[in-house]
């Protein structure tokens, strides 16, 4: 019964920029739960707060406005012709929206519940990226400034935290049939995160900015629609190997086929160049996940792409997460729990 309790006081919670995840353990079984990282502003009426309440809508009203946040947003703001309004932007905390941390808060708060009081904090493992391996609009001191604020908000919420990479967090999850040796890549929609780890240890973690949010905007640049509605879209219809008499889902095929070469080339710098490369004595696996990695036929079209270069790792297997959506999160728990 102790161990239970203790156990029960871990969490693992993957901040994305699409989707907050948290995991939790619950006898020997694993629970994960989710909401959507998005929010919108809806004009406050009483039957709309009413109606709120009984779908069980997480929502918060703010003077002449009701604030709808987490899953149902998006849905809301293609309803109201706008884009729905989003906390974090390429992995991090987006310093354009003022209510975005307010935002998290409550959408972790969604997640994980009341937490416990005592002489004892709850821990949690919360997912952060890592450094793009080419600069750009996300920084290293953006990065510092994300894992901090994240840190403060989860210790005054009660938690004892730590902070761990959303590719390491993959192989954790994905990898123990390898003794956590390979790669694990968090295909998410403001980064995609790769990590590199031998016997657990991380030898080369970066990021590139190219996801699902650079396929729905360029997408929606070229088709003239909402990047909010190119995403509900997406994630109802498309696949790959398709013919699609349709722009829109020909723009996302294409944009895909973009972010996936661009991973692959960023993959083979840093692992051509990299002095921190470990001696591998046999080929390694390659594990994907994440919300931009879900759409049938992802996982073959990697890897033909990934084939098709010299890459400079022996590969032994590409496969896709048992749940490329909670991944994340549970290598985090898988991390707390690692340390108790």
């Amino acid at each position: 019964m102790k161990k239970e309790n203790t156990t029960s006081m871990m969490l693992g919670l993957d901040v994305g920029t699409s989707r907050i995840v948290a995991a939790r353990r619950s006898g020997e079984e694993t629970e994960t739960n989710s909401q959507l990282n998005a929010f919108v502003n809806v004009p406050y009426a009483p039957m709309t707060e009413k109606a709120l309440k009984r779908e069980e809508i997480p929502f918060e009203r703010r003077g002449a406005e009701i604030l709808v946040h987490g899953n149902e947003a998006p849905r809301f703001a293609d309803l109201l012709n706008v884009e729905a309004r989003r906390p974090m932007t390429l992995g991090v905390l987006n310093s354009g929206e003022r209510e975005g941390l307010a935002v998290v808060r409550k959408i972790v708060s969604t997640l994980v519940g009341e937490v416990p009081k005592g002489d004892t904090r709850p821990r949690i493992a919360y997912s952060v990226p890592a450094v793009p391996l080419s600069g750009g609009a996300v920084t290293e001191e953006g990065l510092t400034y994300h894992e901090a604020t994240l840190k403060g908000l989860l210790e005054d919420m009660g938690f004892e935290t730590r902070a761990i990479t959303e590719g390491l967090a993959v192989i954790y999850s994905e990898l123990e049939d390898t003794n956590y040796t390979g790669i694990g890549i968090s295909c998410g929609g403001g980064l995609c995160n790769v990590s590199l780890a031998y016997l657990s240890m991380p030898a080369i973690n970066f990021s590139i900015p190219k996801a699902g949010d650079f396929i729905d905007s360029s997408t929606a640049a070229v088709t003239g629609d909402l990047a909010t509605r190119v995403r509900l879209t997406k994630e109802e219809a498309f696949h790959f190997n398709g013919n699609f008499s349709d722009k829109l889902l020909q723009a996302v095929s294409v944009y895909y086929d973009d972010m996936i070469n661009s991973l692959i080339a960023a993959m083979k710098e840093a692992f051509s160049n990299s002095r921190r490369m470990p001696k591998l004595s046999r080929p390694i696996p390659i594990v994907l996940s994440g919300g931009t990695a879900t759409p049938t036929g992802f996982r073959d079209r990697f890897e033909r792409a990934l084939t098709a270069t010299e890459f400079p790792l022996a590969i032994s297997e590409i496969r896709m997460a048992g749940d490329p959506l909670t991944a994340t999160a549970r290598g985090a728990l898988i991390s707390v729990l690692a340390e108790n």
